[in-house]
């Protein structure tokens, strides 16, 4: 029942919003707007959008039926007429107050995880590690996620000489030097947490160097590259 399409999304968004969905199809848009950060965006807006809709609305004194047909529909008994209760409602007031904390009540639970996790700070990248030279193999495929993890994945299986090392290294300056981000298995993945990574930016090369048993002795690539790539803005689903 979901759909890609971005207006048709934000088009059920809106109808979830307003009540519009059977309870099947209310259960799939919440699932989207806790999994997916654009769908909750959408959500957002649509809050804003009505409550700004809302604040046009002329003043509109209830019809003293009203709230005997709101306990009805509740299958609750019917208040007295003159009750302190039946004010509050009839109060065009306590309508918007109450609208505006229903939907303040939505955008803190759909929003809050979203507002926590660390990755919407941050953008995706992709790097394709590639053997230097005309016929550019890629060996090893490299993705960054919004939270500064970078996962480093083998392509292939290459055989490491024996007394040797494959060792990760990333350049941003030039005038910095490139930095060393650990060894790494031949053929193996690598999980690697954003505080050792640092900051990621588009263009930012990455490479893999053969160097001694334990890594470089320098604070540079000692061996010949056998990968290299630079990162590319990944696409947002």
């Amino acid at each position: 029942m979901i759909t890609h399409d971005p207006e048709e999304r934000r088009a059920l968004i809106g109808e979830y919003l307003l009540g519009l969905l059977s309870e099947q199809e209310a259960a799939e848009v919440r699932q989207l707007l806790e999994e997916d950060e654009q769908a909750a965006r959408m959500a957002l807006e649509w809050e804003r959008h009505f409550l700004e809709l809302s604040d046009q609305l002329p003043a509109q004194t209830p019809s003293p039926a009203l709230w005997p047909r709101i306990r009805q529909s509740l299958g609750l008994h019917e208040a007295p007429r003159s009750s302190p209760l039946s004010n509050w409602w009839n109060s065009l007031l306590t309508w918007r107050l109450t609208a505006a904390a229903l939907a303040m009540a939505l955008l803190v639970t759909v929003l809050t995880p979203l507002l926590r996790a660390p990755d919407i700070a941050g953008e995706r990248y992709t790097v394709v590690l590639q053997q230097p030279g005309e016929a550019a193999k890629p060996g090893w495929v490299i993705q960054v996620n919004r939270d500064g993890t970078l996962q480093l994945d083998p392509l292939v299986a290459d055989q490491v000489p024996e007394g040797r090392a494959l060792q990760f290294w990333t350049l941003i300056d030039p005038a910095d030097g490139p930095r060393s981000l650990g060894l790494v298995e031949a053929g193996q993945p690598l999980r690697l947490p954003a505080e050792q990574i640092g900051a990621v930016q588009a263009g930012q090369l990455f490479e893999l160097t053969l160097e001694p048993a334990g890594g470089s002795p320098y604070n540079r690539p000692s061996g010949p590259v056998l990968y290299i790539g630079r990162a590319v803005l990944a696409s947002v689903n």
